[in-house]
C-alpha cells in the first residue's frame, strides 16, 4: 500500500497567513477568502506541472498549507506552456483568461520570492516556455 507523505515543513519564516496577505495586497483582492481561493487554485495547478527535485524543494520553501495545496495533485503527463497553464486553470476555475492570468501572476510572484533565485531558475528550466512572465521574470529566448 502506498501512502501519501505530508510535505516537508517549511524552512522559511513566512506563515500561510502572511503569504495570503501578500497575495491579497499584490493582487488587490478585496477579501482574504478571494486571495486564498486564488492561491490554492494556482498552487495546485503549478503542482500538476512541476516534477522532480524542484517540486520537493519548492514544497519545502512554502508555508505548510501552501505546500499541501501545491502537492495535492499528481503531476499531469501533458506539459503545458505558460499560456496553456493559464487556459487550463481558467477552464478549471470558470474564470476568464484575463482574470486567471492576473491570479496566476500574483500568486506565482509571491512563490518566486519564497523560492529564491537559484531554485526559481531551476523551476523555470524544468517548465516549458511561457512561465517566466507568470513568475515576474523576463523570458529570454535564444536567437535562431
Amino acid at each position: 500500500m502506498t501512502t501519501l507523505q505530508e510535505p516537508c515543513r517549511s524552512t522559511v519564516g513566512m506563515t500561510f497567513e502572511q503569504m495570503l496577505e501578500r497575495v491579497r495586497y499584490e493582487g488587490a483582492y478585496p477579501t482574504r477568502a478571494q486571495a486564498e481561493e486564488s492561491a490554492r487554485a494556482v498552487l495546485a495547478a503549478l503542482g500538476r506541472q512541476l516534477t522532480g527535485d524542484e517540486r520537493v524543494e519548492l514544497a519545502a520553501r512554502l508555508p505548510h498549507e501552501a505546500a499541501v495545496a501545491f502537492t495535492s495533485a499528481i503531476p499531469d503527463a501533458e506539459r503545458l506552456t505558460g499560456w496553456g497553464f493559464v487556459k487550463d486553470l481558467a477552464s478549471r476555475t470558470g474564470a476568464t483568461a484575463a482574470t486567471t492570468r492576473w491570479d496566476a501572476g500574483t500568486v506565482l510572484r509571491v512563490v518566486a520570492q519564497l523560492a529564491g533565485e537559484e531554485l526559481l531558475g531551476r523551476v523555470l528550466d524544468r517548465l516549458p516556455s511561457g512561465y517566466a512572465l507568470l513568475f515576474g521574470r523576463a523570458e529570454l529566448t535564444q536567437a535562431a
